[in-house]
């Protein structure tokens, strides 16, 4: 087995870190709304002019429009992540359907087929007695056409005794 090599994080990828960490903390809250409050309070000052007003409005759009891309950014590498570890509990899991590796990356279209399964399942699994009872789609299958032939057998032997 290929050993992989670590790869280190890059300028942006620390940078990206680092930014959206502080941006998430108290006092970068408390920054912005000092900032907020100190424009409100030099607004008598400067008479409440167009230039008064543009400040906000230009510091408040350029700031939403970055952290859009830094959020987005984060987002997008917390979404690996999660998807990842997903993939790994269901690919360790003996019951659970391999189906779902990799479910993030599907069509809509493939989607709307296993939404099918699992409505189904949840058909299926109301029957049942135990509340904890599960199954992966490919399981639930199985079980519930071993259902329909233990009954048929059943139904078969109790006809075969009354005749």
């Amino acid at each position: 087995m290929e050993q992989q090599k670590e790869s280190k994080p890059g300028f942006f990828e620390k940078f990206s870190a680092k930014a959206t960490t502080a941006t998430g903390s108290t006092p970068a809250i408390i920054i912005a709304f000092s900032g907020v409050l100190i424009w409100a309070a030099l607004g008598p000052v400067f008479k409440y002019s167009e230039g008064w007003q543009m400040v906000i409005n230009t510091g408040t759009t350029i700031i939403t429009f970055l952290m859009v891309f830094l959020i987005q950014k984060s987002q997008n590498k917390e979404s690996i992540a999660v998807q990842l570890k997903l993939n790994e509990l269901v690919a360790a899991h003996e019951f659970a359907s391999n189906r779902l590796v990799d479910v993030e990356n599907m069509t809509e279209a493939e989607l709307k087929v296993i939404q099918k399964y699992y409505a189904q399942l949840k058909i299926d699994t109301k029957k049942e007695e135990s509340l904890q009872q599960s199954h992966s789609i490919d399981e639930a299958e199985k079980q519930h056409e071993l259902k329909k032939d233990i009954e048929e057998d059943v139904r078969e032997r109790v006809s075969a005794k009354k005749h």
